[in-house]
């Protein structure tokens, strides 16, 4: 009897699982690695340097902010953070503008991100300041309004814009 509600619990799991795959898009894997090669691995003393290796074989070399004891010749957490949710709306926005059959030759961004307390004293990037500037070409260019609006439903399509809690605010550039 007890083998029996075993084996039934153990059925509406494995439909759960096959339930959740059916309902990922899907996925993406980053191998992080640190080691510590020093003796010392006191706060201010233990580096912070580590590697990201993503599936398609890119390797970065990241660490802490500088203000958190890091390198800053190397990416840190928030500025990767930037950087995805930039890199996502763009990718969104030149996908809007394609299937408008507007033509893009430049798209550049100036991001800001911002990290603050907030509350019970908890650090967090509280808001993003995306600025892109956009270079269109041939005959068919689209005004501020509808720049606006295709910047708007970039936002809101974001897959990543849509994972998080920061701020977001885009203030294209003319």
């Amino acid at each position: 009897m007890i083998l029996k509600a075993v084996n039934v619990k153990i059925k509406i799991v494995i439909q759960q699982i096959n339930l959740i795959k059916k309902i990922t898009m899907s996925e993406h894997k980053v191998n992080l690695s640190w080691k510590n090669e020093s003796e010392d691995f006191s706060y201010k003393n233990y580096d912070r340097t580590h590697i990201w290796k993503f599936e398609g074989g890119s390797v970065v070399k990241a660490s802490a902010a500088p203000e958190y004891l890091g390198k800053k010749e190397f990416v840190n957490p928030e500025e990767a953070f930037a950087a995805s949710l930039a890199s996502c709306h763009m990718l969104t926005f030149l996908a809007i503008a394609s299937m408008k059959k507007y033509t893009i030759r430049i798209y550049e961004d100036n991001v800001v991100a911002i990290l603050e307390k907030k509350e019970k004293s908890r650090m967090a990037v509280t808001r993003l300041y995306l600025r892109p500037k956009i270079t269109f070409a041939g005959d068919n260019i689209p005004d501020k309004t509808i720049i606006d609006e295709m910047h708007h439903r970039a936002h809101t399509e974001c897959f990543i814009a849509n994972s998080v809690l920061t701020e977001i605010i885009i203030e294209p550039v003319f």
